[in-house]
């Protein structure tokens, strides 16, 4: 078998939920992010690329019947080249980059494009569809922008909960305080907006029209201000609009191969492991700690070699609990802001963090990074990554 590399990455800017990019459907986001990511490699023939795996969470609109396969036709691609799309709900296009470096691996491609998209803002409301015609009953329409729809009776109530109250039971159950997620989410803020000042992000975007840079970060964001706020799930409760991850709409994009790909390019990265880790739904925030211990495993080391962890901040009081159990310094967690300040569109979040983690490992010259995240229903993924840059 041989090795998979991160060759480039590129996403759109995020934007908020009815915001900058609410007029942009999501296949076209899809389709510019995979164009900004095939326009880092000019030695690429795109005919020779053996895959694209995408990720999307919703797929009940405009990112149906295969929103990956859409992208590369709305792209300009060759119409030869195939297309899946894949989805584990938040973690859909970490999933779609685990499947193409797999592939890579195995040897079944040179080259294989990952990535994910998610427009919340345009996610449709659905219709149960009557099982007779012309019911005699309302009937509700449902929407599909995040979390739990069409429950099915034979899931245990437990199982249900919103998201926010899974994380509020998860603040019990570890003593995670509103001041510590409140720290925790001006922190996202402040870093996000000095990366982007640094101008870290500049080559990781591509414009979405006149639209250049994530639209959720608040650079003036503080504790002090987040404590105002009153909490969405719990009359109570510790969490609020500003310790959690907003809902956004964007794209990321991956280029993935083997050592001898004719790109034009030199390797940033080595998938050096992967992990997949499941619990009980109403704990899913907790779920990347072991999916990391996995990835970490596989990988041969231990997290006293890791010098830099990308974990999606779907709420402030999981990421808190995940660094907690890892015992690690929270410095290297997130040190350019996440999901909390940059956005969290569902499809497109974990392939945003794997070309970050890419990114910082260059800058610090560190060896390995992580990438985790936590996923609805029980679920988390996580990366390592070897920077060869």
């Amino acid at each position: 078998m041989t090795s998979a590399y991160l060759y480039a990455a590129a996403r759109t800017p995020f934007g908020r939920f009815g915001g900058a990019l609410a007029e942009w459907r999501p296949d076209d986001l899809a389709a510019i992010a995979l164009k900004g990511v095939l326009e880092k490699a000019d030695g690429l023939d795109p005919a020779t690329i053996g895959d694209v795996v995408w990720g999307c969470a919703n797929q009940a609109g405009e990112d149906n019947r295969n929103v990956g396969r859409m992208a590369v036709l709305l792209a300009g691609l060759p119409v030869e080249v195939p297309a899946t799309t894949v989805n584990r709900l938040c973690g859909s296009s970490l999933d779609a980059a685990m499947i193409a470096s797999r592939t890579i691996e195995t040897g079944d491609a040179d080259v294989v494009i990952a990535g994910g998209v998610e427009s919340m803002t345009r996610a449709p409301w659905v219709l149960p569809k009557p099982s007779k015609a012309f019911p005699a009953g309302n009937v509700t329409a449902v929407s599909t922008t995040l979390g739990w729809r069409l429950i099915n009776e034979n899931m245990p109530k437990e199982w249900t909960v919103s998201l926010g109250e899974a994380n509020e039971l998860l603040g019990d159950r570890f003593g995670i305080g509103r001041d510590r997620q409140d720290e925790f989410a001006a922190r996202s803020h402040q870093l996000a907006a000095k990366a982007w000042d640094d101008g870290f992000y500049r080559d990781l975007t591509v414009p979405v029209g006149d639209h250049t840079r994530d639209e959720g970060i608040r650079p003036d964001s503080s504790a002090e201000k987040l404590a105002k706020l009153k909490p969405s799930f719990r009359k109570e409760g510790t969490i609020t609009p500003g310790n959690a991850s907003p809902l956004n709409d964007g794209a990321a994009a991956l280029m993935i191969g083997n050592e001898g790909a004719n790109i034009g390019l030199a390797p940033l990265a080595r998938f050096a492991g992967r992990g997949t880790h499941a619990v009980t739904p109403q704990d899913f925030g907790y779920a990347p700690v072991e999916a990391a211990n996995k990835a970490l495993k596989q990988a041969g080391i231990g997290w006293d070699s890791v010098d830099a962890v990308e974990l999606n901040e779907a709420f402030a009081v999981q990421s808190l609990a995940c660094v907690d159990a890892w015992r690690i310094d929270p410095t290297i967690v997130n040190a350019k802001g996440g999901a909390i300040a940059i956005g969290h569109p569902l499809g497109a979040s974990g392939a945003r963090i794997i070309g970050t983690l890419a990114k910082r490992l260059q800058e610090s010259k560190g060896r390995y990074g992580v990438a985790a995240i936590c996923i609805g229903v029980g679920q988390a993924l996580a990366v390592v990554l070897e920077n060869v840059a």
